[in-house]
């Protein structure tokens, strides 16, 4: 998924700093880079609720065979994946991040108001939105950030970014979806509803605020040999 990067030529040396892409740091003083880099770490918070408590939650609910519904989510992932080239020629980088932010705030309003029964379509639909959520952000932001570091600077600002989303971000989400999951155990069960609308409330304040103030005055385009 991430944008062709080659390893250093032979010779070359590198460095801590190389690996954890605190070269690319310099990026930061670009005003739409800094917004898209806070709102990564943020929109982390929400993911981390997905990756740790959706199996959880489906089997609480009554799902049958929860953990093999929850493959709907990689089949999404891959489909998208394969669609890239042509949303993003027609979408650009802000449509591409803006709509990928607020599937995220759609797809916990789902796990939000889903259950087992009559809406059983929301915990489906929520679900097969992790293409959407997944590749239209993150994909997306590799692809954003390795055009704007340029040559010189793209494996540093991919370490960058990943450490501030996979590492700092997703730490962060770890943290603080436990602290609500385990403040909204009801019994030997949980309140779903109210576990769900914090990351739906999270998501959405990270969309409004990054569809506000960003702005890709650099053009950024992708064939299909990118993603």
């Amino acid at each position: 998924a991430l944008p062709n990067t080659p390893p250093a030529k032979k010779g070359e040396k590198t460095s801590i700093g190389d690996i954890l892409g605190l070269d690319a740091i310099k990026l930061l003083k670009n005003r739409s880079f800094l917004l898209f880099f806070i709102s990564s770490v943020a929109i982390c918070i929400p993911l981390a609720f997905y990756y740790n408590f959706t199996n959880p939650f489906l089997n609480e609910v009554g799902v049958k065979a929860a953990a093999g519904v929850q493959v709907l989510g990689q089949v999404s992932e891959t489909l998208f994946m394969l669609l890239m080239p042509l949303f993003f020629v027609r979408l650009g980088v802000k449509k591409m991040l803006a709509i990928g932010m607020t599937a995220w705030v759609v797809r916990y309003l789902f796990f939000a108001y889903g259950n087992a029964d009559t809406n059983y379509w929301m915990l489906i639909g929520g679900l097969v939105l992790h293409g959407i959520c997944y590749d239209f952000f993150f994909v997306t932001g590799q692809i954003y950030t390795d055009r704007l570091a340029g040559e010189r600077f793209k494996s540093a600002a991919q370490g960058f970014i990943t450490l501030a989303t996979y590492g700092v971000g997703m730490l962060i989400g770890s943290i603080v979806s436990g602290v609500v999951v385990d403040n909204y155990t009801v019994g030997t069960g949980h309140d779903w509803y109210k576990i769900w609308i914090i990351p739906a409330a999270i998501a959405a304040v990270v969309s409004i605020l990054f569809m506000l103030f960003f702005s890709d005055k650099k053009q950024v385009t992708v064939d299909s040999t990118t993603v």
